[in-house]
């Protein structure tokens, strides 16, 4: 893809990592971050994928491989599917959008190539076929409705919205609060065709880094930064939005089944609130710590408009709740409280009741 536009513009600095090709700020990312909160930007996700598969087969061939219940998806509809592997771990996160005709997948540019071959080889017999439409589509993305026209190539407008902001029917939120953060999570992100990206740069727009400020105080899991090759969705609570606990079988669906029945999840995600009295932002991958044991490690971390400086982090299942931990970042140690998203206990939610042990003298 060639670069963005939108990095064209006075004071663009471009992104790093997985964001490098699409603005990180525009030089003032606490202002951009009201603006996208109020609904009044835009952000540039150009450097995003845009899968599609059509066929008659489509939907119920997804929903055979993957978490989400989608066999029934109407067009304009949108949903949210993990591929897991064999033991229940994810490896790949999908937004899905069905237009009636085709089934649109948008996901990390990096990650594109890998489902599409993965795909391609799951096809069998089926009526279906994939393509790879990133050079026709781009993502834009919002968390109101500012002036942006959606593509329309099968008639239904290309907008998808993230289902995060409440439980998906058939999902399970760990959570325990009176009102989940997400609740105010209006996220949607728009395809348009890529070569109206010029114009579009000319709207108001946020960088990505407030779009990533905004997510973490949300609690919403990113694949990219919060999962890794040991995750499952118990830890992240993304049954909450992208699982369905009585649809039928899928891969690693009995890893899904036994944990949220009967185990609990070895891990589970915090919103760190973070000291910032020493201006010190910690990075993903910089060491969570109880006293003087690594409990965890940092998955995201921005400097929030209203809340200052916040993190999402993995730590261990048994890691105390109500202990302020420290993190050990590059330019010294952060004290940071915890918000618990996955609490300890998730999980187990059959309570089935222990049987005597074969033997065992009734009193």
């Amino acid at each position: 893809m060639s670069n963005s536009p939108f990095l064209e513009r006075p004071g663009a600095v471009d992104g790093a990592g997985r964001d490098a090709g699409v603005p990180a700020h525009y030089g003032n990312p606490m202002a951009e971050q009201r603006a996208l909160s109020d609904g009044l930007a835009v952000v540039d996700l150009s450097n995003r994928a845009v899968l599609t598969i059509t066929g008659p087969d489509r939907l119920t061939w997804i929903d055979s491989l993957t978490s989400q219940s989608v066999a029934r998806l109407t067009p304009g509809e949108s949903s949210e599917t993990l591929l897991l592997d064999p033991t229940g771990r994810l490896e790949y996160a999908v937004r899905l959008l069905d237009d009636g005709v085709a089934l649109w997948l948008l996901l990390e540019s990096d990650e594109a190539p890998g489902l599409l071959a993965w795909l391609d080889r799951m096809r069998f017999m089926l009526r279906v076929e994939l393509a790879d439409r990133s050079a026709d589509f781009a993502t834009i993305g919002t968390l109101g409705s500012p002036e942006v026209a959606a593509a329309e190539p099968n008639g239904v407008p290309l907008v998808w919205h993230d289902p995060w902001a409440s439980v998906t029917p058939g999902g399970h939120q760990y959570a325990v609060i009176d009102r989940h953060p997400g609740a105010d999570w209006t996220y949607s992100e728009i395809l348009v065709p890529r070569e109206a990206l010029a114009d579009l740069a000319a709207l108001p727009a946020a960088g990505v880094l407030a779009l990533e400020a905004l997510r973490i105080a949300a609690w919403r899991p990113r694949f990219a930064t919060e999962a890794d090759d040991r995750t499952i969705p118990h830890e992240l609570d993304w049954l909450r939005s992208a699982v369905h606990l009585s649809k039928g079988c899928y891969r690693g669906q009995e890893t899904v089944a036994k944990v949220h029945n009967l185990g609990h999840p070895p891990r589970r995600l915090v919103m760190l609130h973070l000291d910032g009295s020493e201006s010190v932002l910690p990075q993903p991958g910089d060491d969570v710590v109880d006293g003087d044991k690594v409990v965890g490690a940092i998955t995201s971390s921005a400097r929030h408009f209203e809340l200052g400086p916040i993190a999402l982090a993995v730590v261990k299942r048994t890691t105390d709740p109500l202990v302020t931990l420290t993190v050990r970042a590059a330019d010294g140690i952060v004290a940071a409280a915890q918000e618990i998203v996955v609490p300890p206990e998730a999980g187990a939610e059959a309570h089935v009741p222990r049987l005597p042990r074969l033997g065992a003298v009734k009193r």
